[in-house]
C-alpha cells in the first residue's frame, strides 16, 4: 500500500499516541506535536483519506480516530524494515565434536549425565527469560523449549545391563539422548560389543533416517554375521530415536498483566486468555507458525501477528510479537510477547532482540 510522506507521518502519529494513551486521537492533538507542521484542517483531510483506505477507524461519532488492524500492520512493517536496515547480529551454529570412537565410548556415561544436568538448567533458564520479558514489557510472555531437528544420528552405544539385556543409547543431533532396552538370547563378551559398536558407528554415524535404507541395513547385517538379528533391533531403535516426536514444553509468565488494559480485561477476553496461558495447548500453533515462518523466510527474526492474524483464537483481539531463537545444533524455539494491539511495538521488538542475543551466551554458561 503506497502512502505519501504526509499520510505516513499522520498515521504514525495516530498509532504512537494511541499506544501511549489508549484514547482516540483527534486532529488538534496531532497538530500540537512538535514534529507536525500542519494545520488541523489539513490533518482532518488526511485522516479522512486514511479512514477511507481502511488504516484508521472512528469508534464513535465526533470522536478521534484509532488505528485499524491494517493500520497497525503498516506501522509495524515499516518499523521492522527500519530494524532490519539497522542490521541484526547473526548467530552462529555450534559445530559437531570430532572425537574418536573409543573416546566416545569411554566418555558416554559422563556425557549423558552432563546433558541431563544441562537440560534441567535450560528449563530454569527459559522460565527466567519468560519472567524477565513479562516484567520488562508489562505484557504477557511465552517461550518454548527448543525443538531439535533430530534428523541425523551422531552416535550409538551398546552396553550390557545383564546376561539377557542390552542397553542401546542413541545420540542424535542436538545431543538428544534416547535409551532402549533390547533382550538377547546369547551372552555377549566385551570384545564382541566393542566390534558391534565400531561397526554400527562406522556405517551409520552422520546419517539421516532416510539414508538408512534396506540395502545399507543388509550390508551391515552381513558384516555382523551371526549377530544380524541384534543389529536389526539396534538399527530399529536408532531410527525410532531419530524420528520420534517429543511433547513441546512451553513456559509462560505475566498473564495477569492483561488486566492492565481495558480492551482485554472484560470477562470473556480475560477468561479465554487466562485459559490459553494455563493449558498452553493452543500456544503450540503459535510456536509452529513462528518456526514455519522462519523456515520459509530465514533470517527475518521477528514476526508480528495483529488481531485476526494470530493463529490462536483467544488472541484475536491482541497483538503477538514472536521471535525464533537458536542455541546451536538445530535447537530452535519460539519466544513471544502478547499484549493489546496498542502495545509498544518498538520496545517489545527491542526486548526480544536483546533476549535472543543473550540466550545463546546464557545457555553456554549453564
Amino acid at each position: 500500500m503506497e502512502l505519501d510522506e504526509r499520510k505516513r507521518t499522520i498515521l504514525h502519529a495516530i498509532v504512537r499516541n494511541y499506544l501511549e494513551t489508549g484514547e482516540p486521537v483527534g486532529s488538534r492533538t496531532i497538530s500540537k506535536m512538535a514534529d507536525m507542521a500542519l494545520s488541523s484542517a489539513t490533518i482532518r483531510n488526511e485522516m479522512a483519506d486514511l479512514e477511507e483506505m481502511g488504516l484508521i477507524l472512528q469508534p464513535h461519532t465526533s470522536a478521534g480516530r484509532i488505528p485499524s488492524d491494517l493500520g497497525y500492520r503498516v506501522y509495524v512493517d515499516e518499523m521492522l524494515q527500519r530494524h532490519e536496515a539497522e542490521g541484526e547480529q547473526s548467530r552462529s551454529l555450534q559445530t559437531d565434536e570430532h572425537v574418536s570412537l573409543e573416546d566416545r565410548e569411554q566418555a558416554l556415561q559422563d556425557r549423558e549425565e552432563r546433558l541431563l544436568d544441562r537440560e534441567a538448567k535450560l528449563e530454569k533458564l527459559l522460565k527466567q527469560v519468560a519472567r524477565m520479558l513479562a516484567t520488562d514489557t508489562n505484557y504477557a510472555s511465552m517461550i518454548s523449549a527448543p525443538m531439535v531437528r533430530r534428523n541425523k544420528l551422531k552416535f550409538i552405544q551398546i552396553s550390557r545391563v545383564d546376561v539377557s539385556t542390552l542397553l542401546v543409547t542413541v545420540v542424535v543431533e542436538g545431543n538428544v539422548i534416547k535409551n532402549r532396552m533390547i533382550p538377547v538370547a546369547d551372552v555377549l563378551d566385551d570384545e564382541t560389543l566393542l566390534k558391534l559398536n565400531i561397526l554400527l558407528n562406522t556405517r551409520l554415524g552422520g546419517l539421516s533416517a532416510e539414508e538408512i535404507n534396506l540395502g545399507l541395513i543388509a550390508a551391515i547385517k552381513q558384516e555382523g554375521g551371526k549377530h544380524s538379528e541384534l543389529i536389526t533391533s539396534v538399527i530399529d531403535a536408532a531410527a525410532e530415536a531419530i524420528t520420534e516426536d517429543e511433547d513441546l514444553q512451553i513456559y509462560t509468565s505475566g498473564a495477569n498483566n492483561i488486566f492492565r488494559y481495558p480492551e482485554l480485561a472484560d470477562k470473556e477476553n480475560a477468561s479465554g486468555l487466562i485459559t490459553t496461558f494455563e493449558n498452553k495447548q493452543d500456544l503450540t500453533s503459535l510456536v509452529e507458525s513462528t518456526l514455519e515462518g522462519e523456515a520459509s523466510e530465514p533470517g527475518t527474526g521477528i514476526q508480528v501477528y495483529i488481531g485476526g492474524e494470530s493463529p490462536v483464537q483467544s488472541m484475536k483481539d491482541c497483538s503477538v510479537v514472536t521471535a525464533t531463537y537458536e542455541l546451536g545444533e538445530g535447537m530452535r524455539g519460539t519466544v513471544g510477547v502478547i499484549g493489546p494491539k496498542r502495545m509498544d511495538y518498538d520496545k517489545v521488538i527491542g526486548a526480544l532482540k536483546k533476549m535472543m542475543r543473550a540466550l545463546d551466551d546464557l545457555y553456554k554458561k549453564t
